[in-house]
């Protein structure tokens, strides 16, 4: 049983691993094979980089806590095909104490939209910030798996609150292929026409976008597009591109904003015209545009997914949620997207808007990796407590990390997925600090496949603001997430908090180390909110 309370330094429950637990012995692990996954290309590839702390053991030979114990998965294979590295040292599983697992997630909407927010001069909701999805709008510099699956990446630093560090978990698949060597993909774009998706930044920018995107497909690729306001309807079925382009173009042209937005009538005509147009192996996709104010028909996401559930599960047909608007029905798109097996993001900008459909929207359509969880075992001789920032809607059953039935997230080619712990160390502590995991089922045969990745207390030696401008970007993007949360649920600051000013001031400087202008952005969102909040 897990141990809560309030941590003195934040007054915020944590968990506390308890190391008079007894043990309990479990089978000697064995190897791993990595996965094999379709990719399909995006407009331009990640960066590589290598880190000293991924995927090796280095335990010292002495037993400290693994992921949950292997057990019989529930695959339709009926069979565990993989279980993680292990060896003889390795006796005991851990108490569930020091275990935290959570499906993956490469969803941005949230800070795009807060972006979106600041920018019109006001405070975002706290109901609508995912500190996760502030920390995976950012470039990060993993090092990328020499195939098909996961690097699993481990690093951390000091935090300026005794005791307290930032750990952070990375995990990375392949670059994308090039795009000569990607399936087709056959996309069936339901875009939102009500009378709010009038306003400046709403329908233009999905209309500019689109057209850009019709240049860059290749001729062997479909194209479907349904509209909806107060019923949907499909004003162009599924379309090789080949000659059709001018076709295509003028359907687009063609689109305007009129009348009420009924979404469910809009994503269940969208799956039929999917289905209508399944494309046997071609990546086949359902992109949504919306502002998701649904205010006729069908508006609860469950419900609305429950009629196109046949089309998921019997068809793969996966959904990818873009966001826009100025007043945006966050909470109703992402519960669409992590129902639909899909993800989201937000534009506000034509920047954004083309960002998203020449770079995202590759890397969305197309599956390395169903299902994929991660699980990470915190070693309770060096870890007092410790608490994962964000995932707050993706949190997995320890006992499920293997449970193959039970819902993962899924993960596209040239995609990375950062999670970030808060740590505190046991005084004098030394050696192994934690093992991360990730398991994922191949998108075409659905078999299993994991990786992991050690860290050591020793890779914590440097303070935060000195470490690598990566983990440093990381952390602001954190700290600066709480901060935006702080009203929600009496939340108190995650430790090695800097005031909002100082936080904006250090993103300034990060931003010039990291020569990136997502990093630039991000500063003046910060200044921005310091601002706002006095």
């Amino acid at each position: 049983m897990t141990r809560t309370g309030n941590d003195e330094h934040t007054g915020r429950p944590w968990r506390r691993p308890s190391t008079g637990r007894r043990r309990r012995p479990v089978a000697i692990l064995i190897g791993l094979t990595l996965a094999s996954g379709l990719l399909l290309t995006g407009c331009g590839a990640g960066e590589s980089n290598g880190s000293s702390t991924d995927g090796s053991n280095k335990s010292g030979g002495r037993g400290f806590p693994q992921p949950a114990p292997n057990r019989t998965s529930g695959t339709s294979q009926g069979e565990q095909k993989d279980t993680p590295t292990g060896d003889a040292s390795r006796e005991f599983a851990p108490s569930p104490d020091y275990l935290s697992t959570f499906a993956l997630d490469v969803d941005t909407a949230s800070y795009g939209y807060a972006r979106r927010a600041l920018a019109d001069g006001r405070l975002p909701d706290a109901s609508t910030v995912r500190p996760e999805e502030f920390v995976n709008s950012f470039r990060q510099d993993y090092r990328r798996p020499d195939g098909n699956g996961f690097s699993v990446t481990v690093d951390g630093a000091r935090t300026r609150e005794k005791g307290w560090s930032l750990v952070r978990v990375g995990l990375a698949t392949r670059d994308a292929a090039q795009s000569g060597e990607r399936p087709p993909a056959a996309l069936t774009f339901v875009i939102d026409i009500s009378g709010s998706m009038g306003e400046p930044g709403r329908l233009d920018l999905a209309k500019d976008a689109l057209g850009v995107m019709t240049d860059r497909l290749r001729d062997d690729d479909s194209i479907a597009v349904v509209t909806f306001s107060d019923e949907a309807r499909t004003v162009l079925p599924m379309t090789r591109l080949g000659h059709h382009r001018g076709r295509i173009y003028s359907v687009i042209r063609g689109l305007e904003p009129t009348e009420s937005t009924n979404l469910g009538a809009g994503v269940r005509t969208g799956y039929a015209t999917a289905v209508e147009g399944l494309r046997e192996g071609a990546t086949n996709r359902v992109v949504l545009i919306s502002d998701a104010l649904a205010n006729t028909g069908e508006t609860d996401a469950d419900a609305i997914l429950e009629n196109i559930s046949t089309a998921r599960r019997e068809h793969g047909i996966t959904l990818f949620g873009v966001g826009v608007g100025s007043e945006y029905g966050d909470a109703l798109m992402e519960r669409l997207a992590d129902k639909g097996d899909g993800h989201t993001t937000y534009v506000s900008t034509l920047e954004d808007a083309r960002k998203v459909f020449c770079e995202q929207l590759p890397q969305n359509i197309d599956l390395t990796a169903r299902d994929a969880k991660a699980q990470v075992a915190f070693d309770p001789e060096t870890v007092e407590q410790f608490r994962l920032i964000g995932y707050d809607d993706r949190q997995v059953a320890d006992e499920d990390f293997r449970n193959d039935r039970v819902d993962g997230g899924e993960i596209g080619p040239g995609h990375t997925v950062t999670a970030l712990y808060a740590v505190r160390t046991r005084p004098g502590a030394s050696g192994h600090l934690a093992t991360a995991s990730v398991r994922w089922l191949d998108p075409d045969t659905r078999a299993p496949h994991e990786e992991s990745g050690q860290l050591e207390t020793g890779s914590l030696d440097k303070d935060l603001w000195t470490s690598s401008t990566r983990l440093q970007v990381d952390a602001v993007a954190a700290y600066f997430a709480d901060d935006l949360r702080t009203g929600d649920d009496n939340r108190s600051p995650l430790p090695g908090a800097l005031p909002l000013g100082e936080l904006a001031d250090r993103a300034h400087r990060v931003a010039t180390a990291a020569e990136d202008k997502a990093v630039d952005d991000l500063a003046d969102s910060v200044e921005r909110a310091s601002g706002l909040m006095g």
